[in-house]
């Protein structure tokens, strides 16, 4: 068995760990691969690859996009062949969707007052963000605004999904969004199919990925096993991944870097990828 993690958040998005941080305790989990996957940037893959250097542990460039898909928000994992990560195409194409996260932060802030009577300070949720502004920001300054309201509440009745507050992060489908992860040479995963409501698994056998993260924190053995078969029967490789973003002793929907583990089958075909 392999524990690797190819699904970790920094810093650099809504992760509370940075990404030097984040090596270091993969390192002190016995992980021996991980992947930077933060949602739409790439800007803490540099200081994890430094601090890399000091470690025995192989760190995998990659990105989180947001795409959109039957009225739902669909994530995709890209993890990049090279350094092409740093391509100037790819650097625009971040910087433009880091403005549409400011500017989607600021419709939401003002939904939660509309329909809410909550209000926070934007001046705030930009300093705690760093720019790159994600629903946990928004999450975590309601609570530090003096509301009395537990991190799961607020995303299960104020800014989850459904809520009149929500705004998707991308509009851009799913299919283009794995065309254009495959056009900035990533190997594409689509991230926790366990999480995906409102369409059946086939919709996305013909989308161009490469991968399917079957084995995710929040996966039953059941639909571990489910999903493996599915990645068999479609020619889709198995990734794994925790989803980590550092909040250890309260969040129970992400888990800890190194949490699941891939067989030496899965592992090495996965890996592959990158020679």
């Amino acid at each position: 068995m392999h524990k690797v993690d190819f699904h970790l958040h920094t810093t650099a998005s809504d992760g509370l760990l940075t990404p030097s941080e984040v090596v270091k305790r993969a390192v002190k989990n016995n992980v021996s691969h991980i992947a930077i996957t933060d949602h739409d940037t790439v800007f803490g893959i540099e200081e994890a690859l430094n601090e890399a250097k000091n470690h025995n542990i192989v760190v995998i460039p990659g990105i989180e996009f947001s795409t959109y898909h039957n009225n739902e928000n669909i994530h995709v994992l890209g993890y990049f062949k090279d350094d092409s990560y740093k391509a100037k195409e790819v650097v625009s194409y971040i910087n433009n969707l880091k403005e549409m996260r400011f500017n989607r932060a600021l419709e939401m802030v003002k939904r939660l007052k509309e329909h809410f009577n909550i209000e926070i300070s934007v001046d705030n949720l930009i300093k705690r963000s760093k720019g790159v502004v994600g629903r946990p920001h928004i999450a975590q300054e309601i609570i530090d605004s003096g509301y009395d309201y537990s991190w799961e509440y607020i995303f299960d009745n104020f800014i989850g999904n459904d809520s009149p507050a929500f705004i998707p992060a991308n509009r851009i489908s799913t299919e283009d969004g794995v065309k254009l992860l495959k056009s900035f040479n990533c190997v594409v995963s689509l991230a926790h199919p366990v999480l995906i409501k409102k369409s059946p698994l086939s919709d996305f056998s013909n989308m161009g990925f490469d991968a399917i993260e079957a084995i995710y924190f929040l996966n039953t053995k059941e639909e571990e096993e489910s999903l493996k078969a599915f990645a068999k029967e479609n020619n889709l490789l198995t990734s794994c991944g925790s989803d980590c973003h550092g909040k250890f002793e309260t969040d129970k929907k992400h888990g800890d870097i190194g949490d699941k583990e891939m067989t030496d089958e899965e592992f090495n075909s996965f890996i592959s990828l990158f020679k």
